[in-house]
């Protein structure tokens, strides 16, 4: 009988410890919002990189919130606790209640609290920044300085979303972190959030890079809504050679620049400018390759994982949520639509030698939004080939996304 009893006891336990009893129906909502990004990251192979660790990093957390659980302390009754410590030198704090005296033991934080520290802290996104610069040629911007023009009007979104969040009822900080979504920059949008507004580094992250999984289907429309054929056909002349030197001085001249007229942007900007410094040097190229495979790839595990799993059920479905996911989709299109209507400002001032598709490329999605620029390009002029054309503005859209970033921050932060 007593068997029995145990045994009954037993099977209790594992029940009150088992989900069912311990997850909200908001638990199994994102459950199935994690399996739906988990097929677009695996069956559709949108930003499969980054994707698919965010999914799985939501759906872990929704299967077991503890696994972010924070660390803690626990009241233990000191004679208790002493018993059961023979001979322990034991250095815990003490506290008094009732007359009875407790030592404070600490209880360990879940898995993921510990990494998402790099997030937390702000440590992930300009290493992530790091790989980017190891894998980055600014020879198309070097070759044609005006691409930084084009780079700059695509993060005017950012700025059109902020105003348009401050008027829906966000606070100053949280509307600048809802606004970098605009930028289609991942890292920098999840480094202005954890440093404004972490309390929506959820939702912020994942529709950053859903917006940036999802560029070929979001721009291609914009493009072809605010152009014509005539300017969709145009055929861009050969970019001129740029020398060794040119390319190990641009990222020493802009990390200075920007270092010293908006410090805030430093570590972004810095990080990115180190990794190409390595690229273009030749000198360090053990270092290179580090840092663009094995550091970028284990950099990316961890933020991506940590990132999704603050998307908890209770946290991400509010009507905020969705507000955020519906700003986010406007600071996307309006990023690319200044890109391309500054591209067709270019177009009439230089008398038809610049394709305003390449302004949509100005957002820092790097180099999905020039490939979807060339292939756009390709569709009325199949000989016609803007990918190293939009490679400039693609590339410039990094800088200005950290630029802007390092503006938030200054204001807001």
């Amino acid at each position: 009988m007593m068997i029995w009893n145990g045994f009954l006891e037993a099977l209790k336990g594992l029940w009150m410890d088992s989900g069912f009893t311990q997850l909200a129906w908001q638990n199994y909502v994102m459950i199935a919002v994690a399996c739906i990004l988990l097929y677009l990251a695996i069956k559709k192979q949108y930003e499969p990189l980054l994707l698919l660790p965010i999914a799985f990093g939501m759906l872990l957390v929704n299967l077991y919130p503890a696994i972010m659980g924070a660390p803690s302390t626990e009241l233990i009754e000191c004679s208790a606790y002493e018993a059961a410590h023979q001979g322990q030198v034991i250095n815990y704090a003490v506290t008094t209640m009732n007359g009875v005296s407790y030592y404070n033991v600490p209880t360990y934080g879940g898995l993921l609290y510990y990494l998402y520290q790099g997030v937390k802290l702000g440590i992930y996104p300009p290493l992530i920044f790091l790989g980017i610069g190891c894998m980055t040629d600014f020879g198309p911007l070097i070759a044609n300085p005006k691409s930084f023009i084009l780079g700059a009007a695509a993060q005017i979104g950012i700025f059109i979303t902020f105003i348009g969040a401050i008027l829906l009822g966000f606070t100053p900080a949280q509307s600048g972190a809802i606004g970098i979504i605009g930028g289609a920059d991942g890292p920098t949008a999840i480094y202005v959030t954890s440093k404004l507004a972490p309390e929506l580094l959820g939702p912020i992250a994942v529709a950053a890079y859903s917006y940036m999984a999802l560029v070929p289907i979001i721009q291609p429309p914009i493009m072809k809504l605010l152009t014509t054929k005539k300017e969709r056909s145009v055929v861009m002349g050969q970019l001129r050679p740029v020398s060794k030197l040119e390319k190990i001085i641009f990222p020493i001249i802009v990390v200075i620049i920007c270092a010293i007229v908006l410090p805030s942007a430093a570590p972004l900007i810095g990080m990115l400018m180190l990794g190409n410094l390595f690229k273009e040097s030749g000198v360090v190229e053990r270092i290179n390759k580090t840092a663009q495979n094995e550091l970028m790839n284990i950099i990316t595990i961890f933020l991506g994982v940590t990132v999704g799993a603050t998307a908890t059920g209770t946290v991400f479905l509010q009507w905020k949520t969705l507000g955020i996911v519906g700003l986010g989709l406007l600071a996307f299109c309006m990023g690319t639509a200044c890109g391309v209507l500054f591209g067709k400002i270019m177009y009439k001032v230089t008398g038809g030698k610049v394709n305003p598709l390449i302004g949509s490329a100005g957002v820092s999605a790097v180099p999905m939004a020039a490939r979807v620029a060339n292939k756009v390009g390709q569709q009325e002029n199949p000989g016609n080939f803007l990918l190293m054309h939009a490679m400039g503005p693609n590339v410039a859209g990094v800088i200005g996304s950290a630029v802007a970033a390092g503006v938030l921050l200054s204001v807001l932060g």
